[in-house]
């Protein structure tokens, strides 16, 4: 298996860079390491002394414990960074003295002594302006020759979209034919970002499934993530609509991903120099979201489902207001298998950006 097309690859925007055939390839790649996890076959040799940096801004359980245990499968080594814990990495104009240190400094001793970098930050970290993360990410890639993972920045999830892509393929065999619901839900908390919708839809039909997003008004994702959705259904014989109708979105669906996300107005939105060209206006958002309670995924819902579909979910979920214990706990529920299929999902592109040896 060819590894030099990922060898030292930055994983930051991956529903864009990595091609069609590469998802595939890291699809396959996670299904077979998840089949030596199961055999308890040794797969030490792979990273074997490799050393990945992880850098939590924002609270995490999935997320960072299947790296911390991925990398230690893989034959690696797990060093955590916390900001707050360590001099925090921030970009000019953002220094606060003895508390943070320029990305610049950082990212070139952790490339001197490690082999990837692997970043989570959105929300308050972020300032609330969209596109902080996405940008900091991609300055640590500046200064870093090692690879640098996003691991759900303000913008992408693409780790999460690959272990979903691994999922629905575990569960159907296939891409083609399968009919996708990505839908808004509702949340007591606006604060949840944009990163793991836009990042599903892109990774759905960029595999060429028939998508569909569902959201109030209000909750418009990222335009140029949309025309990227629609680029790629095209080119990929898939389709993408959008709708504002809840129901709509469920109707025959084969996989239904409710999932909440701040309103357009939680976030601050800035130009090329960084001049602020709409502010964030939480009160606003706030309303919006108690107007749309109603965005809650029932049994109800689930009938109108294709007969064989599934509800998925990156976690955590809020139960009682995104969906009910009944869904999550019932039959369609694939929650545990795709939070699971993370580890794999993980281990998958750590080996082949980091030079693993399969």
């Amino acid at each position: 298996m060819k590894t030099n097309n990922f060898l030292g690859r930055d994983w930051i925007d991956a529903e864009l860079d990595f091609s069609k055939e590469e998802w595939e390839t890291l699809i396959d790649i996670g299904l077979e390491l998840k089949k030596l996890h199961a055999l308890k076959q040794d797969q030490t040799h792979i990273l074997k002394g490799k050393t990945l940096f992880t850098m939590f801004f924002n609270r995490s359980l999935r997320t960072r414990s299947t790296f911390a245990t991925g990398i230690q499968q893989l034959g690696g080594f797990h060093v955590s960074l916390e900001p707050g814990k360590t001099y925090t990495p921030t970009t000019k104009g953002y220094d606060i003295p003895y508390k943070t240190e320029r990305i610049s400094d950082v990212a070139m001793i952790l490339d001197r002594v490690g082999d990837a970098i692997a970043i989570r930050m959105y929300g308050e970290p972020t300032y609330w302006i969209y596109g902080f993360a996405n940008q900091t990410m991609k300055e640590f890639a500046k200064y870093a020759e090692i690879p640098i993972i996003n691991m759900e920045g303000d913008k992408y999830h693409p780790t999460q979209a690959l272990a979903d892509m691994i999922t629905i393929k575990e569960k159907f065999g296939t891409f083609k034919g399968i009919k996708l619901t990505m839908s808004w839900a509702y949340s007591g908390s606006i604060a949840k970002p944009r990163a793991v919708p836009q990042s599903t839809i892109l990774a759905a039909t960029k595999m060429g499934m028939d998508v569909t997003l569902a959201y109030p008004e209000g909750f418009e994702l990222d335009t140029k993530v949309i025309e990227h959705c629609r680029k790629f259904a095209n080119e990929n014989n898939g389709s993408f609509k959008t709708t504002n109708d809840f129901n709509e979105g469920f109707k025959d669906a084969h996989v239904v991903y409710p999932k909440s996300w701040g309103p357009v107005s939680c976030f601050s939105y800035v130009d090329k120099s960084g001049k602020v060209i709409k502010k964030y206006d939480h009160e606003k958002a706030r309303k919006l979201n108690e107007s749309n309670k109603s965005w809650i995924t029932t049994k109800k819902q689930m009938e109108i489902i294709h007969k064989d579909g599934i509800y998925m979910h990156c976690l955590p979920a809020d139960r009682g207001q995104e969906v009910t214990d009944e869904v999550i706990d019932g039959k369609n529920s694939v929650i545990i298998d795709e939070a699971e299929n993370r580890l794999h999902a993980h281990k998958a592109i750590m080996a082949m950006i980091m030079g693993g040896r399969l």
